[in-house]
């Protein structure tokens, strides 16, 4: 098997470079890197041959394949581009016959040990932490790109290796669009404020959003954070060892139907976490997979209403063989700041 996504490669070797290929072999494993990696992979790797490359790193690879009078290999097919699968082709030869495959090692790096949690309830602990202490800056007239900014800034003070992903600080009208990136806008008066944060520590990932309110939130808005508060609370009430991933979702959607605001809930209600922030399971609708004890998932049900605002509660939770864990623990009450 030819392993080339980073993050899998760091999950079966202990290898944090960016620049390396994984070939595993029926009687040995070889990491191949360049030069610029050569002192860090000997520390990093002791599991595996680490062969140190002057050229293109699949060119090796390739070279390497040549050799064997005849071999098949698998290859991770929704990590690897088109060129990348013809070049490394090209370089083996017409003797090896590739076979595309999708998620081995996702579905391995889906069940944690109990290191791995350790480690993502230590990165959540310093997620929450930040999200506490930037609440004294959500004020009217500070910019979105600035709370952005300083919670990246405090993530890195605290450890973390950097965010998970592009801060997320959604205010006003722009807190309707899920994926929002912060912008020069500043935070006004009596608007919703999304913040969407991750922090990256020892390798690991939390995923953590709260939704505030600047002034005195409205009888409507307080009636949508409760139902996406609730739906929160179904969902985690479903999410067990055994249960379809679906049904998680699917309760989730239950409790905003009641409150009129499923048409307005635009994604899953959660995803898997790890080494990178979106990972297996996805807790969508109509996922038949079973969650397995070891599974560490989000919870973010969510309303986006056009021309309003939205509002997400996003928390990172344990699976466990008879119970979950929330690892994230920063208050969830609605916050009017």
């Amino acid at each position: 098997m030819l392993v080339t996504h980073r993050p899998n490669i760091l999950y079966l070797t202990g290898f944090s470079g960016t620049a390396g290929a994984l070939l595993i072999e029926p009687t040995r494993v070889i990491l191949f890197t360049d030069g610029r990696y050569a002192t860090q992979s000997a520390e990093e790797v002791k599991e595996a041959r680490v062969r140190v490359s002057r050229g293109p790193l699949l060119g090796a690879v390739g070279e390497h394949l040549r050799k064997k009078k005849k071999a098949r290999v698998i290859y991770e097919s929704a990590r690897m581009t088109v060129a990348e699968n013809f070049r490394v082709g090209q370089a083996a030869g017409r003797a090896v016959r590739w076979l595309g495959r999708e998620s081995l090692v996702e579905e391995l790096r889906a069940v944690k040990d109990s290191e791995e949690i350790a480690a993502m309830r230590q990165a959540a602990q310093l997620g929450c932490e930040v999200f506490q202490e930037i609440l004294s800056l959500v004020k009217p007239g500070v910019r979105e790109v600035e709370l952005a900014a300083e919670i990246e800034y405090r993530m890195r003070r605290k450890g973390a290796s950097g965010a998970a992903f592009d801060t997320i600080v959604a205010s006003g009208q722009r807190a309707a669009l899920p994926h929002a990136r912060p912008t020069e806008k500043r935070v006004g008066k009596n608007e919703l404020v999304v913040l969407d944060l991750g922090a990256i520590l020892s390798h690991y990932c939390c995923d953590l959003t709260r939704t505030v309110y600047i002034g005195r939130a409205p009888a409507r808005i307080r009636r949508w954070y409760q139902g996406v508060q609730q739906a929160q609370a179904a969902a985690l009430e479903t999410l067990r060892a055994g249960a379809a991933a679906g049904e998680v979702d699917a309760a989730a959607r239950r409790v905003l139907k009641g409150y009129r605001l499923a048409h307005h809930f635009v994604h899953s209600t959660g995803h898997g976490l790890g080494l990178e922030v979106h990972e297996v399971p996805r807790l969508a609708k109509g996922q038949k997979g079973l969650l397995q004890a070891g599974n560490v998932v989000t919870l973010e049900p969510g309303v986006y209403v056009p021309g309003v605002g939205g509002i997400r509660v996003e928390d990172d939770v344990a699976v466990f063989v008879d119970r979950t864990e929330v690892l994230t623990t920063a208050p969830r009450d609605f916050l009017e700041l």
